[in-house]
């Protein structure tokens, strides 16, 4: 039987047993019997020919009898039989042959296809060859074969665009609206606006489609023009099984994972698919885990209880979407078989297959996590996979300080259980830390203090420690919302009070979607199929923070709905005209105290990159301190909100006070 990749790491299989004994003992109530947990123990189990700590702590734990707060009973299999209920599956026998414990050849033929059973390693194939050969014949082809892989990888965090595509020109999202006595602007536009308040805007007919192209054309590929016997002789000659990767992802590019590669091994012919193979086995041996996740994904390969993973969310109402947003997510609303899960994960990122099998991975994760820890999913109605790697990437990249594609690289090379590891703090929204393990491997370790050094591994003074709280105080709510963002995750309440408001104005306009009043006549306030709806809206906005100061908008409504502060709302609500004329609010403020934004935002003339972007980086024209402002205080998000709804809606009385206070 082929082993998933994921059990060559010690770690995550203690951290497995740990989650199935917190779930049974959560569940296992009024029900007779006791469950019988079966350890397999392999060689793949062995760190360098010794047993892990973790699993020498593990089974001395449960030879004690109590583990994680639950009674338990160690044991060989043999001692449980007496007491255990056994069941034959008779009906799998081969009976017409007179051999009913073989199992019948059609079933046999069928398990080996559906666990996608591994060739042995073709450890004799990638020899290096003869000593004799010149070590710099083919170092201008090596130098070209390098990157391959890394030239599929779609995982991109850039901060304006989080969310989209690599490789593409992508036209800057814009706010579907135009203030009154001004014209629109192309957002694209170098030329800063002459007054402040003014804000740039286009015309819904204009808004640019992003096409985005995923798949590199084999004419492009650095080394097309080398014939195949030389790929195969440097693929002999080389050493590192990255190269090795490398020139088998070029392969399967070119020729296929079926191509004859004019080898044999015991008289058998080998392919590329076989090739392949031993490159995943020594890559699992070696736990280079990068290279173990693409060759996993470029050879069809699956993880453990994947259609199991995804029912499981599904049934405690969560929608899933794997692949990059905005253009290539694919909602996932019903149980599928294991190979349309994997067909469509494969077909949402193209040549990725890097990232395929990390979403195959993160599902799992899910999975375990909601079954344990059902409180961290909610008022997370949809679980967007892709943006969720992405911000994993953009949390390693502030954490590490690096570029995108040195986080990417961190991100797929990081060990299954400490990929579990970070996804947990990512949901739960604690702080964490990082150390370096060796080899280019980093642990992830829970921050219980706000001074420590996200660099724990390095010693600093009281200055740069002090320093550093400053810089991790300064981005910590624009972080904060972008990983809400990123999560979906909403206010309690909130697809409710959202429903109220419509049921007082004609309409919200959301990112040039309008969500009309006439859906309080068709739907209930608690009913799923509005809070989807609502949900469908917010997700055609890519930034995450963005998404949030909307979300933000939709709740002083509910505000302004709940307390009665006005009969109707009006007409259509445009709710990103509000969070843009509370970001000019705050921009005024930020000139009378002489405060951050004046230093990029705060000018009398918005000045732009080249791009035309904003110099701070902040997305969709909103300035990036507004977006690390605290929601409440006199200078907080929600009440420059506020203010801009008592502004810019005509209901509410232009004389007189209204109680309004925001705590």
């Amino acid at each position: 039987m082929d082993e998933y990749y994921t059990s060559y790491d010690s770690a995550l299989l203690v951290d497995k047993i740990m989650t199935h004994f917190a779930f049974l003992s959560m569940n296992w109530k009024h029900m007779l019997g006791r469950p019988t947990i079966i350890l397999v123990a392999t060689q793949n189990h062995l760190d360098d020919g010794k047993i892990p700590l973790a699993m020498i702590t593990t089974m001395k734990k449960l030879k004690s009898g109590y583990i994680s707060g639950t009674r338990v009973t160690l044991g060989n299999l043999s001692d449980f039989l007496n007491t255990s209920c056994i069941t034959n599956l008779s009906f799998l026998g081969c009976h017409e042959d007179g051999l009913p414990d073989k199992l019948n050849p059609q079933v046999q033929t069928y398990l080996e296809e559906y666990l996608f059973k591994s060739l042995s390693t073709k450890s004799t194939i990638l020899e290096s060859a003869s000593g004799g050969k010149s070590k710099h014949k083919h170092l201008m082809r090596k130098m070209s074969v390098r990157g391959a892989i890394k030239k599929t990888r779609s995982i991109n965090i850039d901060s304006e665009t989080l969310g989209m595509e690599n490789n593409t020109i992508l036209e800057r999202r814009t706010s579907m609206f135009v203030l009154p006595n001004s014209g629109a602007v192309s957002p694209s536009s170098t030329q800063p606006s002459a007054k402040l308040p003014e804000l740039k805007a286009e015309n819904k007919g204009t808004v640019p489609v992003i096409n985005i192209s995923r798949y590199r054309l084999n004419s492009e590929a650095q080394y097309a023009d080398t014939e195949v016997d030389e790929l195969f002789a440097m693929l002999k000659e080389s050493d590192s099984l990255e190269e090795q990767g490398d020139i088998l992802q070029y392969l399967v590019d070119s020729r296929g994972l079926d191509f004859n590669t004019g080898m044999e091994e015991f008289g058998k012919r080998i392919t590329v698919r076989d090739l392949l193979k031993g490159v995943y086995q020594k890559a699992c041996q070696q736990k280079l885990w990068g290279l173990v996740r693409h060759t996993a994904g470029m050879l069809g390969k699956r993880v453990e209880d994947l259609a199991k993973a995804v029912t499981d969310l599904l049934v405690r109402q969560k929608q899933i979407t794997v692949g990059m947003p905005p253009n290539n997510e694919h909602t996932i609303t019903a149980p599928l078989p294991e190979n349309d899960l994997r067909l469509l994960i494969h077909e949402a990122y193209g040549e990725d297959d890097s990232t395929a099998m990390l979403t195959q991975e993160l599902l799992v994760y899910l999975a375990m996590f909601i079954r344990t820890e059902p409180q961290l999913f909610l008022e997370m109605l949809r679980l967007r996979v892709g943006l969720i790697i992405q911000v994993m990437a953009s949390e390693l990249a502030r954490t590490l300080i690096c570029d995108g594609e040195e986080a990417s690289d961190h991100l797929l090379n990081l060990s299954p259980f400490e990929m579990k590891n970070l996804l947990h703090h990512i949901i739960s929204g604690k702080e964490f830390a990082i150390s370096s393990v060796g080899r280019g491997n980093f642990s992830i370790v829970t921050n219980k203090s706000s001074r420590i050094s996200k660099r724990s591994h390095i010693t600093v003074t009281q200055d740069s420690v002090y320093d550093e709280v400053e810089q991790d105080r300064q981005g910590q709510w624009l972080r904060r919302r972008r990983l809400d963002g990123a999560l979906n995750r909403v206010p309690r309440d909130f697809y409710p009070k959202v429903w109220s408001v419509l049921e007082r104005c004609r309409g919200l306009d959301i990112a040039g979607k309008v969500l009309p009043q006439s859906l309080t006549q068709e739907m209930t306030s608690g009913e799923l199929k509005f809070a989807l709806a609502v949900e469908t809206v917010l997700n055609t906005i890519p930034q995450p923070e963005y998404r949030q100061l909307i979300v933000e908008a939709l709740m002083v409504l509910t505000l302004a709905s709940e307390f009665n502060v006005a009969p109707t709302l009006g007409d259509i609500i445009q709710v990103e005209h509000l969070v843009h004329v509370a970001n000019n609010l705050f921009l005024e403020d930020q000139i009378k105290c002489d405060g951050d934004a004046t230093l990029c935002c705060a000018k009398p003339t918005r000045e732009t990159t080249s791009t035309g972007a904003l110099l701070c980086g902040g997305a969709a024209y909103i300035c990036q301190h507004f977006y690390d402002s605290a929601p409440s205080g006199c200078y907080g998000t929600m009440t420059y909100v506020t203010r801009a709804v008592a502004v810019t809606l005509d209901c509410f009385p232009k004389h007189g006070e209204i109680d309004c206070t925001i705590s």
